[in-house]
């Protein structure tokens, strides 16, 4: 064998699985960001630095996906582009008369027009246009404003990058994304809900107004945000019969349409107490005394109607529950630490009464059959199934809980023994038991806490404590739960942003636990199959006051997110940019020793494994021997892969998809150097590249000698 041959032979491959929980000497490793374990501890795939990337459910790191600006019109990330080569007319190449970018162009012979967003003048010339109307047809001239003569259209496509692909794709965005407007009003979003009414998905907005005097929702439609706005409330006492929704109330001339009826006590045989939401009343005001409903009801007035009114100052806080049982019977409850808390049904608010003083719940959750708040160092529930009922007569409780309520949950379990979750800021407790004769209030554990608005349900329930994120695990040992503390690791970061927390969410699509805080950071944290994969901080241009997590009416899961400062609502995993914005991204691993930290190894190459289903641009950098000035440190050379979901027969329109793209693709890179470890870096920017996840690393190197002490 030849020496070139035998030098050959002696060339490894050392292969780091990113983030896939790869064991070393038979213990476990979870994958993400660690701040704290030393160096020569760390299994390859660590990471050390990192931002806007998490850890993949199945393995390796993923770039994160933006996110947009929404209204309820069309989505940027929906926008599709139209592509117009042109001639000038007669034979000539190029414009007739250069356009810009912004101008709508027309077709006089087809009524086809379109918005220009990118314009190519060199050969051929063209134009991408996007809010087309209408068919373009070739042979015909286009016009501009004016109206002047652009040119002829010759054909309706041209051979395009991939990545000038995405960046027009981009450009539609873009176009698309200046129409959505910000919730009127000032300040920043103080709530944000999705809930599905009557089939239909809509998401709702709470907004200080202009004057800054009041809350006001707005809900998302075709046309941007629109008000909702609230009806009147009038009190009744000595009720008889049974008034229902929609009801027309009559006393002497004056009518108003009943929107919600709230039987606060007594019976519908001349003791029932209550208000009814109504409409603004016609021919003058109610007054005090008798009045009826045409299902027969009849009833006594306390006085003239009422203003229903939010006062700004809380961080609204949400249920989505079902009292009736009926599909049509969903509500969503919510509270926020000033007003009363309310049934909304996406078109009456509805305040509900509990007789606390100041009546201003800060905590809101549907417990079996309860709706159950917190004020205080309290929780109070109301009569079973009766939301607006809380008088201990038809069943309403209270339990005092010794410590400020951070939050409640109902933990996994059956429908017999699930068990409600009290978390206070150092304590938390259970609550055991179906109904006030069983319920039995235990305390767990004095040390373990939540932070406000911190506590969601997964498949387990997590929360944030001082000493970072803790999962509560369904256990048969005594106390029924077992917490456990995961994100050790990252200590330095939870300690710097504990104090900042505004909100939190999941994504169960994957598997994700999330945490947003005031100076723009999150952290996103991945649990597959109770297992705990990892976590990884993510930088917004601006924080996120509040998350709402939904499933849509097609079955898929959306996230709405609001900002604090700006007004803006955005959906949150979708499009290729923070609104608009670049989103810079970039993982530095762990130093990777292969085996043998006091071994030269000469390095050769590295093919690196990425995933993803369109166009995706990094750079990829190395450090040899902890970065010393002695060993030649290259500079990071870009990547460039055409990745693309797979097309296949009868799922596809002709000239409109990619034959060869790859969902997976290896990529080859000369690594040049000899030392005894190795350090990869991988950076991306731009707002134009789509997620892609980095699964592998795959160094190819030659051992050396043993470093001389």
């Amino acid at each position: 064998m030849n020496a070139a041959a035998s030098q050959w032979t002696r060339i490894q491959y050392n292969e780091t699985q990113l983030g896939s929980g790869t064991t070393q000497q038979g213990q476990p490793y979870p994958g993400g960001l660690d701040l704290v374990t030393p160096s020569l501890r760390l299994q390859p795939g660590a990471v050390t630095d990192a931002l806007n990337f998490e850890v993949a459910p199945f393995g390796g790191y993923t770039r994160i996906e933006g996110y947009e600006r929404m209204d309820g019109r069309a989505s940027p990330s929906a926008a599709t582009y139209q592509v117009l080569v042109i001639v000038s007319g007669g034979g000539g190449t190029g414009f007739a008369s250069t356009p810009t970018i912004g101008q709508t162009v027309t077709q006089d012979t087809s009524g086809a027009t379109g918005v220009i967003i990118a314009i190519n003048p060199s050969n051929p010339s063209y134009l991408i246009l996007t809010h087309t109307t209408g068919v373009f047809d070739i042979g015909h001239a286009i016009t501009i404003p004016g109206p002047t003569t652009v040119g002829v259209v010759s054909a309706l496509t041209t051979p395009l990058t991939a990545e000038t692909t995405a960046i027009y794709t981009a450009a539609a965005a873009d176009s698309y994304r200046a129409l959505i407007q910000q919730v009127p009003g000032s300040g920043g979003i103080l709530g944000v809900v999705a809930m599905a009414f009557s089939g239909i998905d809509h998401v709702y907005a709470f907004r200080v107004n202009v004057g800054g005097s009041a809350v006001a929702i707005y809900k998302a439609s075709g046309s941007g945000w629109t008000l909702v706005p609230f009806y009147k409330i009038v009190s009744f006492t000595a009720g008889t019969g049974t008034a229902a929704d929609g009801d027309v109330l009559t006393q002497g001339g004056v009518t108003a349409t009943i929107k919600r009826v709230m039987w606060q006590s007594g019976a519908w045989a001349g003791t029932a107490v209550g208000q009814f939401v109504i409409t603004t009343p016609a021919g003058g005001n109610f007054g005090v005394g008798a009045a009826t409903t045409t299902s027969g009801a009849t009833i006594t007035l306390s006085g003239i109607q009422a203003a229903i009114t939010l006062l700004p100052g809380g961080k609204f806080e949400f249920q989505k529950a079902n009292f009736s049982g009926q599909f049509v019977t969903r509500r969503i409850y919510g509270c926020d630490g000033i007003n009363q808390c309310f049934e909304f049904d996406g078109d009456t608010l509805a305040p509900i009464k509990t007789g606390l003083a100041p009546d201003a719940p800060s905590h809101i959750r549907f417990h079996k059959n309860y709706l159950v708040i917190s004020q205080g160092s309290s929780i109070f529930g109301c009569a079973a199934g009766s939301p607006f009922k809380w008088s201990a007569v038809d069943g309403a409780w209270e339990i005092a809980t010794g410590d400020v309520v951070m939050g409640m949950i109902t933990l996994p379990g059956s429908q017999t023994n699930a068990t409600l979750g009290v978390f206070m800021q150092t304590n938390s407790a259970f609550l055991y038991g179906s109904d006030p004769t069983t319920f039995n209030y235990v305390a767990f554990n004095t040390g373990i806490g939540a932070a406000n608005h911190s506590v969601q349900n997964l498949f387990d329930t997590f929360f944030l404590d001082d000493l970072g994120v803790v999962t509560l695990k369904t256990t048969l040992n005594w106390g029924n739960f077992l917490p456990s503390t995961l994100t050790r690791n990252i200590l330095p970061f939870i300690a710097r942003e504990r104090g900042n927390l505004l909100a939190s969410s999941v994504n169960r699509a994957k598997s994700q636990y999330r945490l947003f805080f005031s100076d723009g950071y999150a952290l996103f944290c991945t649990v597959l199959n109770q297992q705990y994969l990892g976590s990884m901080p993510v930088l917004f241009p601006q924080a996120m006051s509040c998350v709402d997590t939904t499933n849509l009416t097609t079955g898929s899961e959306a996230t709405y997110a609001g900002s604090s400062s700006n007004g803006y609502v955005f959906q949150m995993d979708t499009g290729t940019s923070f609104d608009g914005a670049e989103i810079p991204a970039y993982i530095v691993m762990a130093w990777d020793p292969i085996r043998s930290p006091r071994v030269l190894k000469r390095f050769r190459a590295a093919s690196i494994e990425v995933q993803g289903g369109s166009f995706a641009a990094f750079q990829y950098g190395y450090q040899l021997g902890y970065n010393i000035a002695q060993v030649e440190q290259l500079p990071a050379v870009p990547v460039a892969l055409n990745l693309s979901s797979p097309s296949y027969w009868d799922s596809f329109i002709w000239d409109s998809f990619i034959w060869d793209g790859n969902v997976v693709s290896p990529s080859d890179i000369d690594e040049t150097g000899t030392a005894e470890n190795i350090r990869v870096t991988i950076t991306s920017g731009t707002n134009y590249i789509s997620s892609y996840t980095v699964a592998s690393v795959i160094h190819h190197y030659s051992l050396r000698r043993g470093l001389r002490v």
